[in-house]
């Protein structure tokens, strides 16, 4: 039987792209589903061509930043393990709105810790934060867990924070037992979020149009969602099993997979049934990392966790998943597939 069947499980920000992947997933399971977030960033979006909300006992359409509602879903729920991924995501975002993505990603954060504490039932807390939360010193080696925290725009300074807070609420208060997460750059179906490559690109080539790129040389650490997402939730079991577990954790791919944008989308484009038009530019308006990679070998060698497909696969399951979107297909149906194909991988 699973470890998660019939456990009460409370998501924040389960209507985002991660958030749905990883509630079709825990409910595949056996969890009990509670969610708190603000309505689905998108449209169209997972959490509604793939009925998310269906696999919920109970679901919060609201802001954690207002700590009363925070508050009454807690006690509603009474919550064994919470996962904390509600946040504003998105770099260039933050820019437009800096002081809400810091009062969401860091008082918000800061909201659902100090209720969970209080909360008796709760054993475990995941806080899902980035790898923008290294101070980046666009050197070539990967950034490990001790590596100083930083961040030259407001959403890496926000994910900076949100990791200081987590370990004060850790080490200043009794209570559950808490870690943090910091994956690289995720792709996979039912990822509609503006300024993201991925959903970018497959966007401009169903539509027959040039992708524009503005920094087709920057290097990212790109995985499929699921790879951190069986991350959160092995780091979750260890935590509820009374393991010494507690601290940040890094979730990214093989050293092979941290390749270009302008890679990343000619290999987009060989997948294509009809040939697409490539433009790569520069966009000098708003500084983003050059250079970004992640160190993951403590969770490969503590928890033993380690990515199971490479990039390719990767893009093969991204691809298909929105060619069966774009033919009308049932996405819950087609979302819990390619999760079962990556736990036999």
């Amino acid at each position: 039987m699973s470890v998660w069947q019939n456990r009460r499980v409370l998501i924040t920000g389960h209507t985002g792209f991660k958030g749905g992947w990883l509630s079709l997933w825990l409910a595949q399971l056996g969890a009990r589903l509670t969610g708190y977030s603000l309505p689905a960033p998108t449209s169209p979006s997972l959490y509604n061509v793939g009925r998310v909300s269906s696999v919920f006992s109970g679901e919060a359409i609201a802001d954690i930043r207002d700590l009363e509602s925070v508050r009454s879903t807690f006690a509603a729920c009474a919550p064994e393990v919470v996962f904390h991924l509600a946040a504003q995501p998105l770099v260039r975002a933050s820019y437009a709105d800096p002081l809400g993505t810091l009062s969401t990603n860091v008082m918000g954060l800061a909201n659902v810790l100090d209720v969970a504490r209080q909360t008796e039932s709760v054993r475990a807390i995941v806080v899902v934060t980035s790898d923008k939360c290294y101070q980046n010193r666009e050197w070539d080696w990967s950034y490990r867990e001790s590596d100083h925290l930083g961040g030259h725009d407001p959403y890496s300074a926000s994910k900076a924070a949100a990791e200081i807070v987590t370990a004060a609420w850790r080490d200043s208060f009794g209570g559950p037992a808490i870690a943090s997460a910091r994956a690289g750059n995720v792709i996979g179906g039912g990822d509609w979020a503006s300024d993201r490559i991925v959903p970018d690109a497959l966007h401009a080539f169903s539509k027959q149009e040039t992708l524009q790129l503005r920094r087709p040389g920057a290097v990212r650490p790109w995985q499929h969602v699921l790879e951190p997402l069986q991350g959160y939730i092995l780091l979750a079991e260890r935590l509820q099993a009374g393991d010494k577990v507690e601290g940040a954790w890094n979730f990214g791919p093989d050293e092979q997979d941290c390749i270009t944008v302008g890679e990343l989308c000619r290999r987009l484009a060989e997948r294509q049934p009809e040939p697409v038009a490539i433009e790569h530019g520069a966009d000098a308006s708003l500084h983003e990392a050059g250079l970004l990679k992640l160190d993951s070998a403590r969770a490969r060698n503590q928890l033993g966790w380690h990515p199971r497909w490479r990039l390719d696969t990767a893009l093969d399951a991204t691809v298909e998943w929105h060619r069966q979107w774009l033919a009308n297909a049932d996405m819950q149906h087609t979302t819990l597939e390619q999760i079962a194909a990556y736990q036999s991988a």
